[in-house]
C-alpha cells in the first residue's frame, strides 16, 4: 500500500514532526487541528467559537486536498479543554456536519498546543 502525504497551504502547516494528513488505501487520516490561521500560524483569537470554526475550516481544506469532504468523514475525535463548552461545540459542529453524522468521541483534556481550546482529528474516505 502506498502512503501519500497530503499537504495544503489552505490549512496551517504542521507545528511538529507530523503531516497534515496521510492518504492510504482509500482512507484519509487527518492529524489533530487547532484553531490556527493558515497564513499567520497563530491562533485566530481566544474565543472558543472562532477557534472551533477555524479548526473545522482547516479540516475542510485538508479534506478537499485529500480528495474528500465533510460528507465522507467516518470518525471524529474532539478534544476540549472545558467540557462545559460541549453544547456550544455541538451547535458549531452542526454547521459543518448538518445531515451527516460520523462516529465521534469528545474528550476533556487539561491543555492543548498553543493553549488552544479545541482540537479535532478525523478519518475519512478519499479518492
Amino acid at each position: 500500500m502506498e502512503l501519500k502525504t497530503v499537504q495544503t497551504t489552505s490549512a496551517p502547516a504542521a507545528i511538529g514532526p507530523y503531516s497534515q494528513a496521510i492518504a492510504v488505501g482509500g482512507w484519509l487520516f487527518i492529524s489533530g487541528q487547532i484553531g490556527l490561521d493558515p497564513v499567520t500560524g497563530e491562533l485566530v483569537g481566544p474565543e472558543f467559537d472562532r477557534q472551533t470554526r477555524r479548526v473545522l475550516q482547516n479540516l475542510g481544506a485538508i479534506l478537499a486536498a485529500g480528495g474528500s469532504g465533510y460528507d465522507r468523514v467516518i470518525s471524529v475525535d474532539v478534544y476540549l479543554t472545558a467540557m462545559e463548552r460541549f453544547t456550544e461545540f455541538n451547535t458549531i459542529y452542526r454547521e459543518f456536519f448538518s445531515d451527516h453524522k460520523p462516529a465521534r468521541a469528545v474528550v476533556a483534556v487539561s491543555s492543548l498546543p498553543k493553549n488552544a481550546l479545541v482540537e479535532i482529528k478525523c478519518v475519512a474516505k478519499c479518492g
